[in-house]
Order: structure tokens, then sequence, then C-alpha cells
């Protein structure tokens, strides 16, 4: 498959190691050639890579499994997770899962990707509600600039929300880089 046609969660072979592909942007430099920039995960140690390639290199797609998953805990070993169609339950170690649970709330859906039998990448979605556990207090009347604290969602997840957020309010927030979105 040519460079240009492949998306995020496809699953592709480079130098006989697999590796999963978590984002591609497609460049276009004034006066430079096209190209396109992939970020991908190696399945074997988690190592996060990025790589340029020409638009139509060829590329060496792996058929990958995507299975509906749900969160249910996650311990010492790593996270469990059951499959929605069989039942079946998986622990996935955490070099498998990165970031993954800092947005996932116990019995949260998300898709899983295979390689026969072995997990390869957890698909979040692009935005997330979780619910903020500690915050500092607003500052009255601090509503005529933009000012962010720091809050703890209940996953653990810090990231800075606007001063009239109170804790137990459910906040959107991004799972590309962890910035707050909007009131949920």
């Amino acid at each position: 498959m040519k460079a240009i046609d492949v998306r995020p969660g496809f699953g592709f072979k480079m130098d006989g190691k697999v590796f999963v592909i978590t984002n591609i942007e497609h460049r276009t430099p004034g006066n430079l050639r096209a190209f396109v920039q992939l970020k991908y995960r190696n399945v074997q140690t988690g190592q996060v890579l990025e790589k340029r390639f020409n638009p139509s290199e060829e590329v060496e797609v792996v058929d990958v499994d995507r299975r509906q998953m749900e969160y249910l805990f996650s311990d010492g070993t790593g996270a469990t997770f059951m499959d929605i169609d069989s039942y079946d339950q998986i622990t996935i170690p955490p070099a498998i899962l990165g970031e993954a649970l800092q947005y996932l709330r116990p019995n949260a859906q998300t898709v899983m990707l295979f390689l026969g039998a072995k997990p390869l990448y957890v698909e979040l979605p692009l935005t997330v509600e979780l619910t903020v556990t500690d915050t500092p207090p607003g500052i009255k009347g601090a509503t005529a600039t933009n000012q962010l604290k720091e809050a703890t969602l209940e996953t653990g997840l810090k990231t800075r929300v606007p001063a009239f957020i109170a804790i137990g309010e459910t906040v959107k927030v991004s799972t590309v880089d962890g910035s707050y979105m909007s009131r949920a």
C-alpha cells in the first residue's frame, strides 16, 4: 500500500518488525516535495518513532484485528479488558497501554488492535469525559482573563482547566494532548 493511503491504526512491517501507526500527517512545504510524516509504535518495545515517507513509497501493511473491548480494572500486572462479543478477559501489560489508562474510566469501551492473539494498541476516541476530583477553588471575579488552574481528574490525569471549574464537574478532555476542551 502507498504511504499516502495508510491511516492511524494500520499495522505495518519494516525491517522485520511490526509497528502500529498512531498519527499521520501529509505535508507539502513551499518549495520542497510533499512527504508523509508517520508516527508509529513498535509493538514489541512500545517505543514511539517518527519517519518521513515519500507519498508514493510502498509500505508493507499487516492485517490487524479490531475488537471492541471494555476496560474493567487495573492492578500491578497491567489492565484487564473484556471482549464485548465473547466475554473473554485479557490482561494487557503497561508497555502496550502507554498513556491510555489516563483516559479510560472503568467500564469504558474502546477499540483494541490485535495481531493474531497478541494485543498491539489501544485506540482511544478523540475526546473523553472525566470528572474533576481535585482542584483549587476559583477566584471570584477572575472571568476577565483566561486564567487556568491545575486539576486532577478521576483517572489521575492532571490538566489545566478554567478557573470556574469546580470539584465534581465533568469535563471533556482531548486524548491527543490531554488538554481541557469544554464542560461535558
